[in-house]
């Protein structure tokens, strides 16, 4: 199957934009009236299409051979330089274009500062990186979106790793430039422009460290809950871990976890509680696809910027499809987006050990040794929201100031710690939430009513006894789908979390179909019931003193 990189040129007022000769013949441009279908392809409406085969008549200037010097075009002699002229050496001549955007570059182990780069567009919709080195950052005053002037330059060589644009040269301030704004520009030029790449292609480039392409998509969990009309961000703790994830789809394809690092995820921040609605396009450009557990997953880089339903054309007109395809849309489940690794015990606690490690979730095959005593094997929730029920004066309430529900009623869940092992090493794995139910078959709920009916003589504050349901387990050999967090990672608790389990023939299906019913309270998903419970466990686990 052919794939195309599909490249958006955001004009400001009614400008167009024709090809330039430094991109690749088999991208294809669209300018910002185009229209994305749900192929994932898109339908320039006055755009230009270069074939394959095509000669571009536009520019003297040989961008396979960069080391020829190149002189302005003809039509733009005594004028200013057009980014498709650029070359490598010094020049002495003027580039007029916008600011996109800029960001520190610093050495990722040291923090030193290397420079400043920008992604800048000239009146062609040419994009290039420029570079200010770290002696001459905070000489001259950058604003993005503003059209600037620059005078002298050196034409550097772009890197080979982790670029932002398709040009072989780099706009570097040199001793001699000079930077001035241009209130009054006399052409109209871009505001923006944009590299889409899709699924098939973010794979095939996984873990290259080459270009960094833009996403566009529609968010289907946001760390690990289900996107909803009335949903809140706990920043707090987004703040604390300095990331985020996002379970993306673009159109019918598969679901991908994007995560979110530093800057970017405050930006993701802002602008989600900038809607009035909860927002449901998300573009985020120069993303690096890489392995995290296994699977094929997206991270933001220093130049990452973040975008959402109206806030530029692509997010526009993706929103469009996404409105008139809401079932397409719909059909893939979250809560299963990948088929995680499978590992075995001892590699998942090597995994666990290494510094590098972030969390992830694993397939693993292990045997049920016994039902761990001397805990509860279940917790009382709140039916509004599964946070842990706390004693109140008379009754049990919830304690979550972000809880819609009036009245309080309490809903058992699993919380089953049991050993395993393979043929490694042994564990204990924790049982949170539906996840129990595809252990032993029956509800927490049911359980624990079939022990009440049982037993009319016993209180309702009677700790119930671990089931017969559960210890009809012990023997079995089971797939658990586990994951490692951060509690995990920091040596906070060793008891590992089970998301998902699997009879040992049952196939781990990427996607699942899903219901159309309400986004309210009643409509929570084993992904949100399991994530409730797994904050639960986890700040027990963080807050009871360690032994030994």
């Amino acid at each position: 199957m052919i794939t195309f990189s599909l490249t958006f040129i955001t004009m400001d007022h009614t400008g167009k934009s024709p090809i330039s000769t430094d991109r690749k013949t088999s991208e294809k441009t669209v300018d910002s009236s185009a229209s994305v279908k749900p192929n994932g392809k898109s339908i320039a409406t006055s755009a230009t299409v270069m074939k394959p085969t095509e000669k571009a008549a536009v520019s003297s200037a040989n961008p396979m051979n960069p080391d020829v010097a190149t002189a302005l075009s003809p039509a733009h002699a005594d004028q200013v330089m057009l980014f498709r002229d650029v070359s490598h050496g010094p020049r002495e001549a003027d580039l007029r274009f916008r600011l996109i955007h800029f960001w520190e570059a610093r050495n990722p182990n040291t923090k030193i500062l290397i420079g400043q780069e920008m992604l800048l567009i000239d009146e062609e919709g040419t994009v290039i990186q420029g570079f200010i080195p770290a002696g001459r950052v905070g000489i001259f005053d950058l604003v993005a979106g503003s059209v600037y002037n620059l005078s002298n330059f050196f034409g550097s060589r772009s890197k080979e790793q982790y670029r932002v644009a398709d040009h072989v040269a780099t706009v570097s301030f040199s001793w001699n430039s000079s930077l001035s704004v241009l209130e009054n520009p006399p052409v109209l030029i871009p505001d923006d422009r944009f590299r889409f790449h899709s699924y098939e292609e973010f794979r095939a480039n996984c873990d290259s460290r080459g270009d960094l392409y833009d996403y566009v998509g529609h968010m289907k969990l946001v760390n690990g809950q289900t996107i909803t009309d009335h949903m809140i961000l706990d920043e707090v703790d987004i703040a604390e871990k300095r990331h985020l994830c996002v379970h993306v789809q673009t159109h019918d394809g598969p679901v991908m976890k994007l995560y979110l690092w530093d800057k970017a995820a405050a930006d993701f921040c802002q602008k989600f509680k900038s809607y009035g609605n909860t927002p449901s396009v998300l573009l985020v450009t120069t993303v690096n696809p890489k392995h995290l557990g296994g699977t094929l997953a997206l991270t933001s880089m220093s130049s990452s910027r973040v975008f959402m339903d109206a806030d530029v054309q692509p997010t526009k007109d993706y929103l469009a499809w996404l409105n008139s395809n809401s079932d397409i849309a719909n059909r893939v489940v979250a809560e299963v987006v990948t088929k995680p690794e499978p590992v075995t015990l001892e590699e998942l606690f090597s995994y666990i050990r290494q510094d590098s490690s972030k969390v992830a979730w694993f397939e693993c095959m292990a045997t049920i040794d016994d039902v761990v005593q001397g805990f509860a094997w279940y917790y009382i929730s709140c039916g509004g929201c599964n946070s842990k029920a706390v004693k109140g004066h008379t009754s049990l309430i919830c304690n979550n100031k972000k809880c819609v529900k009036t009245e309080f009623t309490g809903v058992p869940q699993y919380l089953t710690r049991i050993s395993v092992y393979d043929k490694t090493e042994q564990a204990v794995f924790v049982i949170l939430g539906d996840a129990g139910k595809e252990l032993t078959g029956k509800h927490a709920a049911e359980l624990v009513a079939n022990y009440f009916e049982a037993n009319d003589g016993v209180g309702a504050d009677h700790r119930v006894p671990v089931p017969q349901a559960l210890l009809d387990t012990i023997g079995q050999t089971r797939k658990f789908i586990v994951k490692v967090s951060d509690h995990n990672l920091t040596g906070k608790t060793q008891t590992i979390t089970v998301t998902k389990i699997l009879p040992p023939d049952a196939p781990l299906r990427s996607t699942v179909g899903v219901g159309s019913g309400s986004s309210g309270s009643s409509g929570d998903t084993a992904a949100d019931k399991n994530r409730k419970a797994v904050e639960i466990l986890e700040a027990d686990e963080a807050k009871r003193p360690k032994s030994g």
